[in-house]
């Protein structure tokens, strides 16, 4: 018993051997992206809400003011003939003297700064007049200050220092030139609360925003991040001004992804139909002209569209003024940009559908065509009664997988109008022509606020929605694979 134990576990482990790897990938690639999409959902990450309450907290307590009634003019001197501390490289000694060469007295670093090695968290400073700095300077004269570009190359070396001056005053690094005494705008509260130093103003972390706010709901910047549950999936339905246009796009999305299916499928089966017919002369020819829209790169096609469709300057509207006198505002006109988009949609998806229908046509028998023929029957006969009934049902999962596709054709509107006209009067930026992943985009990134939020918000609801589409087209895959099996008697 215990040797088919260990046999059945034999044969159970190159199994997982081949499946670790692909279940894992699943697990990283897809599953963690989409996951963390939907936790972003329900948070209010944005641009001005991007770090943790604590880095947000510490961040602002960090912020300093340059005193300029105590700044010091810097510069930097070569020590001569030294190799640096421990062989390190070259030295360098700090000089410190009053701001806009005011009277006043220097100060010179009791030590030098190694350009290479381990780097001084605090430097002494002492009166360069005192007994002790004009023995060193009698020793080791100051060699001429140290170019712009020489300090640049030593900001790193020189930020994190601190100056104690003789009388414990401590100086920060202010710039490329000088050291200040740095005064900190905020101070902490308790309860992780801050108070602005030179007004007295207390700002408590508002836990429902996200936002450090004072009693009259002045808000600190950065912001933090923090959940907010369903608020940003109530907005899109519940904010009139947001409601309207996500409506809008939303619709607008279903219509442009059934059309444009629609619409090359048609014409598509028409040519395909129309190819097949065995009298037709040059049909090679005509079948390569036909592919060419689908063999050109997708955005070369789209922007060469959109010179055509220019209304000043395109060759369509000029087309168009010398037959009717007319030149449509395309870009400008949302139906016109809406109809323009289809049609230059239709032109890129109509050569794979006709390669697809030419080929199912291909796999019908040629004897039902020839019955039918006996039997006195016409073309659209054939078409309505043969044709279309034996290539409509394996063709319907590409259909609804071209369905899909155009539901997120984000390249399209983005290379030809990239969503507009807008709509007007608006929150968020929303265009007449965007689909709904164009709008995520613009939410997430063209915004001003940059609501990363309420964009996965939006891209939790198209992928419910593609999902959908997804078990629809698996259901249509299915039924045409069992009535394929099917056999007749």
């Amino acid at each position: 018993m215990m040797r088919s134990h260990s046999s059945q576990r034999r044969r159970r482990s190159p199994a997982w051997a081949y499946l670790a790897p692909g279940v894992t990938a699943v697990l990283v690639l897809a599953l963690f992206p989409l996951l963390y999409t939907v936790w972003i959902g329900f948070t209010n990450h944005a641009s001005r809400n991007l770090l943790t309450q604590s880095a947000a907290r510490a961040y602002l307590l960090d912020q300093r003011e340059i005193d300029n009634e105590r700044a010091y003019a810097m510069s930097l001197h070569a020590v001569p003939d030294a190799g640096g501390e421990g062989g390190q490289g070259r030295a360098w000694r700090l000089r410190l003297a009053p701001m806009d060469g005011a009277p006043g007295r220097h100060l010179l670093s009791t030590t030098p700064i190694a350009q290479q090695g381990a780097a001084p968290e605090t430097v002494l400073m002492a009166w360069a007049d005192d007994a002790q700095q004009v023995a060193l300077t009698a020793a080791a004269a100051l060699s001429p200050a140290a170019s712009l570009a020489e300090v640049v190359a030593l900001r790193d070396r020189l930020m994190p220092l601190t100056l104690v001056l003789p009388d414990g005053v401590r100086l920060a690094y202010a710039g490329p030139r000088s050291f200040a005494v740095m005064t900190p705008l905020w101070a902490a509260e308790p309860e992780g609360g801050l108070r602005d130093v030179a007004l007295g103003k207390r700002y408590t972390p508002n836990l429902n925003e996200g936002f450090f706010e004072d009693d009259q709901g002045v808000r600190l910047q950065p912001g933090f991040k923090v959940w907010v549950g369903w608020r940003n999936h109530a907005r899109l339905l519940g904010d009139a001004d947001v409601r309207g246009p996500f409506l809008g796009i939303l619709v607008w999305t279903v219509a442009f992804a059934g059309l444009t299916v629609a619409l090359a499928a048609g014409l598509g089966l028409t040519l395909a139909v129309a190819l097949n017919w065995e009298g037709l002369r040059f049909r090679t020819v005509y079948r390569t002209l036909l592919f060419l829209p689908y063999a050109v790169p997708a955005f070369i096609s789209i922007l060469v569209f959109k010179g055509l469709f220019n209304q000043n300057f395109g060759e369509i509207n000029a087309l168009l003024d010398a037959a009717f006198g007319i030149k449509p505002a395309w870009f400008a006109e949302p139906w016109l940009a809406r109809t323009m988009v289809i049609l230059v949609n239709v032109w890129l998806g109509f050569p794979y559908f006709m390669v697809l229908c030419a080929g199912l046509i291909k796999t019908i028998p040629a004897d039902l065509y020839e019955a039918s023929a006996i039997a006195g029957a016409g073309p659209w006969q054939n078409f309505r009664r043969i044709t279309a009934p034996l290539i409509i049902k394996p063709l319907a999962p590409l259909l609804i997988a071209a369905f899909a596709f155009n539901f997120n054709n984000f390249v399209l509107i983005s290379l030809l109008t990239d969503g507009r006209p807008d709509y007007l009067n608006t929150k968020l930026p929303a265009g007449t022509t965007d689909l709904l992943v164009s709008y995520t985009y613009r939410i997430a990134f063209t915004d001003a606020g940059q609501n990363f939020g309420l964009a996965a918000a939006v891209s939790t609801m198209i992928f419910l929605l593609v999902a959908v589409m997804s078990l629809a087209n698996l259901r249509a895959t299915r039924a045409a694979s069992t009535a394929a099996l099917v056999v007749k008697p």
